[in-house]
């Protein structure tokens, strides 16, 4: 991956997104010969130099201050996410440190997987940035059963599982959205981590065996993932759409605990109740540690 071209497509395409009336310009008659903004007006929003902007979106973010970074937000309308990698990108093309410490180090702790295995009631894991599923509890396990029951790759990934596996989409039913929000997790965390080998290996094997992925990786797409619900197809319990609440690990930089939950009385909770009969029965394995969190990713 090159930063360069990752800030160039990621500017033009946000850029692209935009119409002159939206950002509060006049429109003028004629032809507009690109889709969106033109380079000259969104250097005229940020109140920046044309020749300066465009050596911005050439790729030449290193010199950036972030008063700039921030008009080029205001300009583009950039959301939270999309700022936050506006940032990242220019702080990878100046080669300066990432904005925290991003990797932990060794296996989860135990105490964290003590509150993990705790949670009787949820399905719970914790994954890193390349979506590892490093550790789970019983529940968990058994919600992502069809994953731990693929014994050709591990760790268990939820990107790989997605886009490479023939199941894949009869698990996430709503198979579009569920992708296209792997993708922006996978494009975000690129942003914060440019040199992580094991994520480029990862977005690689992606981009040459899926053309879904390959599609959707172009588009330069980021978000923030932090709650919201998710529907799924079980093999043992069906149809089942569990809300999610996700939060980082303060202690273990780059881990996100995320678990899962439904309202009582709802078709879905009897799902879940289901769920835990299911996995008593088949005795899943409780937390554990599926595999060390990779030391090359610190």
């Amino acid at each position: 991956m090159s930063t360069q071209s990752d800030i160039r497509e990621f500017l033009a395409s946000r850029r692209a997104r935009i119409t002159p009336q939206q950002a509060g310009l006049p429109a003028y008659g004629g032809n507009r010969r690109v889709p969106g903004l033109r380079r000259e007006e969104v250097a005229l929003l940020a109140g920046v130099s044309i020749d300066y902007y465009v050596r911005l979106e050439r790729g030449n973010l290193a010199g950036a201050s972030e008063e700039v970074l921030d008009a080029i937000a205001g300009a583009l309308h950039l959301d939270d996410a999309e700022r936050a990698h506006l940032f990242d990108l220019a702080r990878a093309a100046a080669k300066r440190p990432a904005r925290a410490p991003r990797r932990a180090r060794g296996p989860v702790p135990d105490s964290v997987l003590r509150v993990l295995e705790s949670m009787t009631d949820s399905p719970a894991f914790i994954r890193n940035g390349r979506l590892d599923i490093v550790a789970a509890n019983r529940l968990g396990r058994a919600l992502y059963a069809p994953l731990y029951a693929d014994d050709t790759a591990r760790p268990v990934n939820i990107a790989r599982y997605q886009f490479l596996h023939p199941a894949g989409r009869d698990f996430f039913p709503d198979w579009e959205t569920a992708s296209n929000t792997t993708v922006s997790l996978l494009r975000t965390e690129a942003g914060r981590a440019p040199h992580d080998s094991g994520l480029t290996g990862l977005i690689g094997e992606l981009v040459t065996r899926s053309e879904e992925f390959r599609t959707a990786w172009a588009k330069h797409n980021v978000r923030l993932h932090h709650t919201g619900s998710k529907p799924f197809r079980h093999p043992a319990v069906g149809e089942i759409t569990l809300d999610f609440d996700a939060m980082e690990l303060p202690a273990q930089p780059g881990l996100t605990l995320t678990a899962y939950s439904a309202a009582p009385g709802t078709p879905d909770h009897d799902a879940l109740s289901l769920l835990a009969s299911w996995a008593a029965t088949e005795n899943a394995t409780p937390a554990g540690n599926p595999g060390p969190v990779d030391r090359q990713n610190r």
